[in-house]
């Protein structure tokens, strides 16, 4: 397994070019699966690790935290902030008041004492983005988080918040995180874009397309297991029926020119110049293989070429 660490943006700070997401932790995945899923990522070198506390309500920082214990310094932990967990009424949002008791819960769960990168989930149009932005900066200061990080952002409401931390002297969004695979590639119009030219680095979530690129829900005889059939929310994004006849077009030429398609999709995602990581998701160390094996393709640029040709690649912000 090739395992050729990448430099989170201008941090300095060398991760994996995979990243684990533990979405599927007390969840999907029992402490069991979570640690064979855990102890796999590590005996390929994966050094990266991506939670949020909205996470199995929780539960998922609870048992990447036990996990960790004895190679927390090998690792660069994240968390999220902004989803509900608990039913306070400020129980959410990027408050200042919710960021700080939020970390302090994660840090608990984690049992650690900081977290490498710390995100803002979502974009809080109800509270002010200075006092979220300056919580964060008080939290570095404090050495709770070490790099401010935001996910699921729009371009301009990364530079927003950039603009503003550096015009008060706090510490910079340093990380994002959007949505972004095959079938979904809105990213390449801004947010990959800035992020190259800012040096900011990216972790793209989805790179499988919740599952859909792995051709499962195209078998006449539905999976028993996955997203698409218990979260609306995938349901949803994915509906389109234009993406299905990607799906199988680019299942088809996977399986003719010898690839899983998994393995392809995550290689594809990983090509990207501005793509420091793609999130990989799994419930089982089955499933973690194919996203594991991404690592063993020679993504060419005659490769890279056939494979984004079969999708429609969105016109550029400045398209006339």
């Amino acid at each position: 397994m090739k395992t050729a660490y990448k430099l989170l943006g201008n941090t300095g700070v060398k991760v994996s070019p995979l990243c684990m997401g533990t979405m599927t932790f007390g969840k999907e995945a029992d402490e069991a699966a979570s640690r064979a899923i855990f102890n796999r990522c590590r005996e390929a070198g994966i050094n990266f690790f991506d939670c949020a506390n909205v996470y199995a309500g929780g539960r998922s920082e609870e048992i990447l935290g036990s996990l960790i214990q004895g190679c927390r310094d090998e690792l660069v932990i994240t968390s999220k902030v902004f989803g509900r967990v608990g039913t306070d009424v400020n129980a959410g949002g990027a408050s200042r008041r919710h960021i700080m008791a939020s970390v302090e819960q994660s840090l608990r769960r984690l049992k650690t004492d900081r977290i490498d990168i710390y995100f803002l989930h979502h974009f809080d149009h109800e509270a002010d983005l200075e006092d979220s932005l300056r919580a964060l900066d008080d939290l570095v200061g404090q050495g709770k988080i070490l790099y401010p990080a935001a996910s699921n952002f729009a371009a301009w409401q990364i530079m927003k918040a950039r603009a503003i931390s550096r015009s008060e002297g706090w510490s910079p969004l340093r990380c994002i995180e959007p949505m972004y695979n095959l079938v979904k590639r809105q990213a390449e119009v801004e947010i990959l874009p800035m992020a190259a030219a800012e040096n900011l680095a990216v972790i793209p979530y989805n790179p499988l397309a919740g599952g859909v690129l792995t051709g499962k829900y195209l078998q006449d005889t539905p999976p028993a297991a996955g997203r698409l059939l218990v979260d609306s929310q995938y349901q949803q994004r994915y509906a389109d029926p234009r993406i299905a006849e990607t799906v199988k077009k680019f299942v088809q030429f996977a399986q003719e020119n010898g690839y899983r398609p998994a393995s392809l999709a995550v290689a594809w995602v990983s090509h990207h110049p501005a793509v420091t990581a793609p999130i990989l998701g799994a419930r089982s160390t089955e499933q973690l293989e194919d996203s594991l094996q991404s690592l063993e393709i020679d993504m060419t640029p005659e490769l890279y070429r056939q494979v984004s040709e079969l999708s429609v690649a969105p016109p550029l912000a400045t398209d006339r």
